[in-house]
């Protein structure tokens, strides 16, 4: 019997090892054509009115939960209730508010969608008016990618348009880089807030090279071209260069905060610590507890709720590198949860 469950626990690797091979060599493949799409630009913008989704949601429900006579009367006020609002002179001058999504990974690749939909935002919102709204959830990632991220949401500043930026789950490191260009930024009660910190690490296999007499050669010119390298000999002085870098970088990221929210203590914020919503309000880190589903249909009630998002055109191969890679995440995912332990209620 345990003989039996041996050879079948190895089959079992052995399957899910062909398949995880599989979806690697699909998603590469895609990855391919990914590349190649984003730079023909090669897509358009949805436009969806909330405002009538809202009201579908609303009716559905009215539908089920109302009798019969109470339902009719409702859609008969309704009724002349819109009779009487086509009579009335269009608002040239009503508020829209602008909706877009940034769902931020390691390496910010939603930026490539993020900056069409500023540029398509700009070309029509008026300033007096109107008010962009980003849905953001992002942990952070790599300096360079969130930067240019940042960048993007300071042409809706610079355009002198009012930003709100909603996060309902994290607007960690690099995210709350993103965040701190808002206007106002409203969090859900329990979403983490903050981790104004810099991080890098990286193994170093030398000492097991030279178990196995291997030799790794670094060839640079310039004495701080390579500073910590995984395969090579570090150095302290490399090692000291290395944390030197880190501590600009982290100068850098505690300056660009400070400019957009001068009311920080930024000294007690930037320690790489986060907080959850409620603590972050306390340390001026957000300016509301909110989630973004109030924040949006209360704001339907007075201005018209457009939501922005650009859609890249996709071939068969890419849907299918897209839905491989989508699977392989939530495998992994799942794996690494059974992995960490995560603080739970």
């Amino acid at each position: 019997m345990i003989d039996l469950l041996l050879q079948y626990g190895l089959f079992l690797a052995k399957a899910v090892t062909v398949v995880i091979a599989a979806l690697f060599i699909i998603i590469t493949i895609a990855n391919v054509g990914e590349r190649r799409r984003h730079h023909e630009e090669d897509g358009d913008i949805e436009v969806m009115r909330l405002n009538e989704r809202f009201e579908h949601f609303a009716n559905t429900l009215r539908m089920t939960v109302l009798d019969r006579n109470a339902l009719k009367a409702y859609f008969k006020n309704q009724k002349e209730k819109d009779k009487k609002a086509e009579k009335e002179p269009k608002e040239d001058n009503k508020k829209r508010v602008y909706v877009v999504n940034f769902n931020g990974d390691i390496r910010a690749s939603a930026t490539d969608n993020l900056r069409q939909e500023i540029t398509a935002i700009l070309s029509i919102a008026n300033k007096d008016t109107d008010e962009v709204v980003v849905n953001l959830e992002s942990a952070g990632g790599m300096v360079h990618g969130y930067g240019l991220a940042a960048s993007q949401l300071a042409r809706v500043r610079d355009a002198q348009l009012p930003l709100t930026i909603c996060v309902d789950k994290v607007a960690a490191s690099g995210g709350y880089m993103m965040a701190c260009l808002a206007n106002t930024i409203i969090a859900a009660p329990f979403a983490i807030i903050g981790s104004i910190g810099v991080v890098a690490q990286l193994p170093n296999f030398h000492r097991l090279l030279d178990k196995w007499d291997i030799d790794y050669e670094v060839l640079t010119a310039g004495e701080y071209k390579r500073t910590l390298t995984v395969f090579g000999e570090n150095t302290e002085a490399g090692r000291q260069k290395f944390i030197a870098d880190l501590e600009d970088t982290h100068s850098l990221f505690k300056e660009f905060v400070s400019d957009y929210r001068p009311q920080l203590d930024i000294e007690k914020v930037a320690t790489g610590e986060h907080w959850y919503g409620k603590q972050a309000l306390g340390l001026s880190l957000v300016d509301k507890l909110m989630t973004s589903d109030e924040y949006l249909l209360n704001a339907s009630k007075t201005a018209d709720i457009f939501a922005i998002r650009f859609v890249h055109k996709q071939n068969f191969m890419q849907k299918v590198g897209l839905t491989a890679g989508a699977t392989l995440d939530g495998v992994l995912v799942k794996w690494w949860e059974r992995l960490v332990q995560k603080p739970k209620f």
